[in-house]
């Protein structure tokens, strides 16, 4: 599971470029009350894996759904918010970020 904030760019663009590999589910969310999906206890139950855009999204989940988060592997890729959806540059960044985690 993708999380940033609004998820708006960072986190549809994982979960958009990493749809296709087998073996993996993926989805994305964001942390504030307005975004497109917003992340629920329920979404972290179905992860096996929490991979966060920033530090303050992995302190945000860590808050709100301790119980949750418990069993999880949480992961911060440390991409600012600063790409457009799709950008070939954050594509990049992805890749190389989740090559270790995704791409075994």
């Amino acid at each position: 599971m993708f999380v940033c904030g609004k998820n708006l760019l960072r986190s549809p663009t994982a979960e958009q470029i990493f749809a296709d590999i087998a073996g993996y589910e993926v989805m994305s969310a964001g942390t504030r009350q307005d975004a497109d999906e917003v992340v629920s206890a329920e979404l972290l139950d179905w992860a096996d894996e929490v991979f966060v855009m920033e530090k303050r999204h992995a302190a945000q989940l860590r808050s709100r759904f301790p119980t949750s988060l418990r069993a999880k592997k949480l992961v911060c890729l440390d991409i600012p918010d600063r790409y457009a959806f799709m950008q070939p540059e954050l594509i990049a960044l992805l890749r190389g970020r989740l090559r270790s985690h995704l791409m075994k």
